[in-house]
């Protein structure tokens, strides 16, 4: 483990409690910056324009709508050093405050090399595993036709896992470096005024969003065209446009296995740390959250960082690559059948909506203004209608661009009318988003009844606290199926109805129109993702207010900020698996055409009255259920080590109480971030291996009864089955934990006796429950639905 997160060199604790000198070690720079600031500028200059050169050499090459595409990322970079800038140039307050700040960046930066690196060393190892395998599979009649090779197959697959997993982890880095730096300066800022706090916290978010969504489709744009230039795509006696999309899926997969590993890792390590603080300091001790003698608060400090920013971006670039790939899959094996003469716009289309939501999602930011005032955040607007009008802006331009989108690249002599259908379907998407965001608001904000019905359950102790939270979790997985359900059918319908047919004279729209319908789902995801990430930004800056012993103004204002933040989270993870849902959709509609290309035979239909693929589905869902259990109870263990560490050290120096003493913070860091990176092994390991174990056994047994699909199919069934039960899962572990956390913050507004009480112990009870369902558990549940998906994809050879 590394010195800065072992040695817990935080310097003498003061009689002045509003006092921490020394509390960082030294500067850490990642290696590729350290070598980049060696360079002469000059020639890092004339690198960066020679790069940007063959970029869009290639994109030129393929086409100009990937032009297109690669101008808007490159804008929305530059729009993103804008917003750096901007919130870097906001102070860091009194010296007290800069000060734990710079230890909770020293916790996130250390945790984040440590697992990453143990993240890369398994990422490449499964990358020597897939080329192993696809060195030995069989390739398909439309590869072989086209003179693409196993190794060359095998080679395109691996890069393509490699850059998917570099990306994603450069997404993680990127929410983690933005959230530690804008943490302290909106803690100073709302010394001053709470707009302007909300807007720094906003700012932060949405260069992390921004970042994240344009890496998204620079990658998958960058592969395709690289792909399409290398291999000829077009020319005479070479692959098919339409079939290109298929050589994309590593990418997808290298993005979900990245993501998975860090939001176990990093939602063990969040939860862990906070559960540990609130049980000993909170509920035995009688000392506020975030109080400075609490030796467990810089690791639930660093854990806001690492668990719900790193984690949480690199989450949001695998559903929006996953959707990518597989609506340029479903787009490309529509125009094949329709046999649709410029199949590109098809194609293509995912790239430019998810350009345009580049765009609206900036100006959505931008909306979010800061105003002259000062005082408390009272006698402003509610900060949640502020973010609220900020995203109906966004949604009402994404409902403009996305129609425009529709008519530019869906437009087709063969069905002049298609174009419209597919607008529509967007439109149901865009709509599913925003009844989502409002479902998810509904029931974790305790500004509306089922929350505020959950802190009065507290009154009559701590049992009936968990068995209302209970039953909020299980009931607020209704809502959110019944519009899933109605927009996946609505989306086939209009779709199938848009007028596109192939040689028979069948409709074929249906599954693209779904795919639309997820793209106009996910056209707002950086805005969405912007309030996502604002949620930890304002719980670390209320942290930071609370250490530092800022006046009672300043931490009611974060308070009312952090109470904001759990509710656009507990938002944002609802959008989460509303999109995971329609993306795993798609994604297996793209296995069972893979699978038939494989085996030269008709795949459109499971049939779960079959006894092995019935056992394939139970096998699915409980790997739901098994995932989320090893997720929960790694955190109650390493939460037990904080605990008994943390009582520890207020038994053997009583002086801490009195401020005479200095907790060991170090000592609790370096517990839950060893702890982390163990426990987040098994559930990722099992999570990987299922799939791939279950579809070989399933293949050798099918060898010898004569049933040569029987291991795709039992497969399929498990994908199946694992969708349904996680998407159900992670929405009763999300909101049950949200609302579990805002009751308890309304309790601490003063209602039902205030902090301290009775009541609000059995609310802390409650929030302890849901902390490893709402951020380890539900969270991982997202990536694991698309993993699930993109692994069978990657895998199908071994199935036949």
């Amino acid at each position: 483990m590394d010195d800065e997160m072992e040695s817990g060199n935080l310097g003498p604790y003061q009689d002045r409690p509003r006092t921490f000198p020394n509390m960082r070690n030294k500067t850490y720079t990642p290696l590729i910056f350290r070598i980049l600031m060696r360079i002469n500028v000059r020639v890092l200059f004339v690198l960066a324009l020679l790069g940007l050169g063959a970029v869009f050499y290639i994109g030129a090459s393929t086409s100009p709508i990937i032009v297109f595409v690669f101008t808007i990322c490159i804008i929305s970079f530059l729009f993103s050093i804008y917003l750096t800038k901007w919130v870097l140039s906001k102070d860091e307050g009194p010296p007290e405050m800069a000060q734990i700040s710079d230890a909770i960046r020293d916790g996130a930066e250390g945790f984040f090399r440590t697992q990453y690196g143990t993240i890369s060393k398994m990422a490449v190892l499964l990358a020597l595993v897939i080329l192993g395998i696809y060195l030995i599979r069989s390739t398909t009649p439309q590869q072989e036709s086209s003179g693409l090779g196993r190794s060359t197959s095998a080679y395109i697959t691996v890069a393509a896992f490699l850059l998917g997993a570099l990306c994603s982890g450069i997404a993680g880095y990127v929410g983690m470096w933005v959230s530690v730096r804008a943490n302290v300066r909106v803690s100073s800022a709302a010394r001053r005024s709470a707009r302007e706090a909300l807007q720094i916290a906003v700012r932060a978010g949405g260069f992390s969003a921004i970042v994240v969504v344009a890496l998204a489709v620079l990658g998958v744009a960058i592969l395709y065209a690289t792909f399409y230039v290398w291999l000829g795509v077009g020319l005479p006696g070479s692959m098919n446009v339409t079939d290109l999309p298929l050589l994309l899926v590593g990418y997808g997969f290298g993005a979900s296995f990245v993501a998975l590993f860090a939001q176990l890792g990093g939602g063990i390590y969040t939860k862990a740390a906070d559960v540990g603080a609130d049980l000993v300091g909170k509920v035995e001790q009688g000392i506020p959250e975030d109080d400075p003698r609490n030796p467990a608060v810089i690791a639930d400090l660093v854990g806001d960082n690492v668990g719900d920013c790193a984690a949480r971006g690199a989450d949001l670039f695998e559903s929006i690559a996953a959707e990518i790939i597989s609506a340029m899959i479903l787009g490309g094996t529509m125009a094949q059948r329709c046999k649709i003469e410029d199949p590109s716009g098809f194609i293509l289309f995912p790239l430019v909506v998810h350009s345009f939501d580049l765009v609206i999602s900036s100006v959505g930011i931008l909306s979010i203004r800061s105003r002259r005032d000062s005082g408390m955040i009272g006698a402003l607007e509610d900060p949640m209608a502020i973010l609220q009008r900020g995203y109906s802006v966004t949604i009402f331009l994404a409902v403009v661009t996305f129609g425009l989108s529709t008519r530019w690249m869906l437009y087709t002599e063969q069905a002049p009318s298609a174009w419209l259908n597919f607008a529509l379907c967007g439109l149901v998407g865009i709509m599913t988003a925003y009844v989502f965001v409002w479902i998810s608001k509904y029931y974790t904000d305790y500004k509306h009844e089922p929350v505020r019905t959950l802190a009065l359950s507290s009154s009559t102790g701590h049992g009936t606290n968990i068995i209302a939270g209970i039953s909020l979790g299980l009931e607020s997985t209704g809502l959110p199926v019944l519009v899933i359900s109605i927009s996946i059918v609505s989306a086939f319908w209009l779709g199938h109805t848009s007028g596109l047919v192939d040689d028979a004279g069948n409709p074929t729209g249906g599954l693209f129109g779904t795919a639309v319908a997820t793209m106009g789902m996910l056209s707002t995801a950086a805005y969405v993702l912007t309030m996502d990430m604002f949620g930890p930004i304002a719980d670390n800056a209320g942290g930071i207010a609370e250490m530092s012993q800022q006046p009672e103004s300043v931490r009611e204002i974060t308070d009312i900020l952090d109470a904001v933040g759990n509710t656009t989270k507990a938002t944002t993870k609802g959008f989460a698996i509303g999109s995971a849902a329609l993306a795993s959709f798609l994604l297996f509609s793209a296995y069972m055409d893979e699978v038939a290309a494989f085996a030269q035979v008709p795949f459109r239909q499971v049939d779960i009255a079959i006894p092995e693929v019935f056992v394939g589905g139970l096998l699915g869902s409980m790997l739901i259920f098994v995932f989320s259990a090893w997720a929960c109870s790694a955190v109650g263990r390493t939460a037990q080590e904080v605990v008994n560490e943390v009582r520890r050290q207020f038994i053997e120096r009583p002086g801490i109480m009195d401020y005479k003493e200095k907790p060991d913070y170090g000592r609790c860091v370096a517990i839950v971030a060893t702890a982390s990176l163990r426990e987040m092994i098994k559930p990722g390991a099992l999570a990987i291996v299922s799939p791939i174990l279950v579809g070989f056994v399933f293949r050798v047994l099918g060898y010898y009864t004569g049933h040569p699909l029987l291991g795709a199919k039992v497969v399929a069934s498990m994908l199946m089955f694992a969708t349904v039960s996680g998407i159900l899962m992670a929405l009763f572990l999300n909101t049950a934990g949200g609302a579990w956390d805002n009751a308890k913050k309304y309790i601490e507004t003063g209602a039902l006796g205030g902090k301290g009480s009775d009541c609000h112990k059995a609310a802390i009870t409650g929030d302890t429950v849901g902390d490893p369902f709402k951020d380890t558990a539900g969270p991982s549940l997202h990536v694991l639905i698309k993993m699930l998906a993109t692994i069978t994809l990657v895998m199908a050879p071994v199935f036949l």
